[in-house]
């Protein structure tokens, strides 16, 4: 009974150290609006960003900066504007693009 107990005290606290979700967190900055995991929208598709920088050591800091200030001309003349999301979501979400298979 005992281990049962250190057994389900472990799986809750691993659950709360899990990493976050890029995708929720990506959703929930309304990301998926212009942008799909496998198919350009307006933007092009998060597969196609993964793969573009796939080895490119300044490939996460680049792609924070270029959500925060907004850009043009990478993938077509369609702009995306400046985001507004903290350091820490855009942080989880270029993370998880870039780790995308």
């Amino acid at each position: 009974m005992k281990s049962l107990f250190v057994a389900s005290a472990l799986l809750a606290a691993t659950a709360a150290f899990a990493a976050p979700d890029g995708q929720a967190i990506a959703a929930k900055h309304n990301c998926l609006a212009c942008h799909a995991v496998d198919h350009k929208i307006v933007g092009p598709a998060y597969k196609d960003v993964a793969a573009k920088y796939k080895g490119d050591a300044n490939a996460a800091a680049r792609l924070a900066a270029k959500v925060k200030a907004g850009g043009v001309g990478v993938w077509g003349n369609i702009p995306m504007p400046a985001q507004q999301i903290s350091d820490a979501d855009v942080k989880i979400i270029v993370n998880w693009v870039l780790t995308s298979k």
